[in-house]
């Protein structure tokens, strides 16, 4: 595949993912500011910080470094090996939700029952989603290495959705419930999210078409599964030391990306009301950087993973080529500038109003109003 073509489908994929992302974000943004009427600031705090934290270090600890490493392997691999690899990280998720779990019940604070009821089944629940999110994870990584455009987006938008229905739906009927609500809604999210991909792909390969094109790697259903053979190791054990290189790498990200969270859960320098109200304007802030600079990293890192040759000098790799992705990544860089130069400029002058719309007086008062001023820097 030239680098042209690649280029294509890396811009469609960026491009149409940018599209259903603010379509569905749109009706998600309307279903959370009408769920925001109906909770306490607690509640929120302990699901949008606590319990979130448990399920993204879950899956960042265990897949991050071997989504990375399996998507920058070469064309020419064992597809066997690599799913081998990416099936293992299924028990390192039970492993590590069942730490953190322990973590989360013993050692930190639990919240008052009379304020926020069910804690434990709330960390249960997101811990459990993680491991089903896991479940996903090889079917995720074939749909990404081959560039199926629309598929990502479709499934996750289908599940926000139905998780944002789900929790509106049972706020307004059984507002009682507390915690219960959030966990069977995220437990929803994540068995959606594994049966979109998991139903398309199985589809594909039961489809006459799926044999003629050579879309897919593998052939039948059952190669999807994990497999043992006497003539080849478990897994590539090159795959395997790439996905330790990425793992020792990812962890600045992961600090960089929920800092925050750790600091407000870890220290308890806030209380959990007003951990909600924070992380809230967090998330309506870093809106942006979201519905754009998320699906072009997601896109464009498969682009360049296919066009360049880790680990080889750019003298000796083919010039067309770099000088393709020297030119994208010119215009990414452009588009990045622009984009944190307008939300600057705007930022400031609207903040108070996007608040007040979005979560009525419980943000739009207080020490919620000063906060997305300030967020209007790091997408600079």
């Amino acid at each position: 595949m030239g680098s042209q073509e690649v280029l294509g489908q890396a811009a469609r994929l960026a491009s149409s993912g940018l599209l259903l992302q603010v379509l569905f974000r749109l009706i998600t943004f309307v279903l959370n500011a009408f769920i925001l009427r109906f909770l306490s600031k607690e509640i929120v705090g302990i699901v949008n910080v606590r319990l979130t934290l448990l399920y993204s270090t879950t899956t960042f600890l265990a897949r991050e470094a071997f989504r990375r490493a399996c998507l920058s392997g070469g064309a020419q691999r064992d597809w066997s090996q690599t799913l081998n690899l990416l099936w293992l990280t299924v028990p390192l998720g039970i492993f590590w939700s069942s730490c953190l779990g322990w973590v989360w019940l013993q050692l930190l604070e639990v919240p008052d029952p009379d304020v926020v009821p069910y804690y434990g089944t709330g960390v249960l629940f997101f811990g459990l989603s993680a491991v089903v999110e896991l479940l996903g994870e090889p079917f995720w990584v074939l749909a990404q290495a081959h560039m199926f455009v629309k598929l990502k987006v479709l499934a996750e938008s289908m599940s926000v959705i139905l998780r944002s229905v789900l929790t509106a739906l049972l706020v307004l009927w059984l507002p009682h419930w507390g915690l219960y609500i959030f966990s069977l809604a995220q437990l929803l999210y994540t068995t959606v999210l594994v049966l979109c991909y998991a139903i398309y792909l199985i589809q594909l390969l039961r489809s006459p078409e799926s044999a003629k094109q050579l879309t897919l790697p593998v052939s039948r259903v059952t190669q999807l599964l994990p497999s043992i053979s006497r003539s080849r190791a478990f897994v590539n054990w090159k795959e395997a030391g790439l996905a330790w290189s990425f793992f020792k790498q990812s962890f600045l990200k992961q600090i960089l990306t929920e800092g925050e969270r750790y600091v407000m859960t870890f220290l308890n320098v806030l209380n959990f009301g007003d951990q909600g109200v924070y992380d809230i304007v967090n998330n309506l802030g870093s809106l942006v950087a979201r519905l754009i600079f998320q699906p072009v990293e997601e896109s464009f890192y498969l682009f360049f993973a296919k066009v360049l040759e880790r680990e080889k000098d750019a003298s000796l790799q083919k010039q067309d080529d770099v000088a393709v992705a020297a030119a994208v990544l010119e215009s990414l860089l452009k588009l990045a500038l622009l984009t944190g130069l307008t939300m600057t400029v705007f930022g400031f002058a609207y903040s108070q109003l996007a608040l007040d719309i979005y979560g009525g007086a419980m943000l739009s008062s207080g020490s919620g109003t000063i906060s997305p001023c300030w967020h209007c820097h790091p997408r600079f």
